[in-house]
């Protein structure tokens, strides 16, 4: 059965609303901690991915839910699952991260440093995000996220 337009739209303000909170407040975290980024660099840079994520949080949640799907044919765990969101998370995020970092003034090695970190860090933030974006859909009232 093929989703409602209110339910595409609900589906999609709560991945917005997942990406651009949580990107935020981790990404500003590692650019400062993590990549010796300034506090300017980090506000200029998180700023800039607002609209970024925006635009890509409701790709990344239709790219989370095939990769979801694809692994629950190799297994229904909850570790397959949490594998899953890793993948998905480091796959999608991380071309789109250093886009945003070279683009507002971070120098290479700044660049490649939160990168790698993201995506080693992404081990646990994958998983996190995940869950993250499953609660907003179910606050959201996401069908398949939310019984009434």
């Amino acid at each position: 059965m093929k989703p409602s337009a209110p339910d595409r739209l609900r589906n999609a303000a709560a991945d917005t609303f997942a990406m651009v909170v949580f990107c935020f407040i981790t990404g500003m975290c590692i650019e400062i901690f993590i990549s010796g980024m300034t506090f300017e660099q980090s506000l200029a840079s998180r700023t800039l991915s607002i609209p970024v994520n925006i635009a890509i949080a409701f790709p990344y949640g239709w790219f989370r839910d095939r990769v979801l799907a694809m692994s629950k044919r190799l297994s229904p765990s909850r570790s397959m699952r949490n594998v899953a969101d890793l993948v998905a998370y480091v796959l999608f995020q991380s071309p789109v991260y250093a886009g945003i970092l070279l683009v507002v003034g971070a120098s290479w090695e700044q660049t490649m440093a939160a990168v790698a970190s993201n995506a080693l860090v992404s081990c646990a933030m994958g998983v996190f995000y995940g869950y993250f974006l499953d609660f907003c859909r179910r606050c959201f009232r996401v069908p398949g996220y939310y019984q009434a």
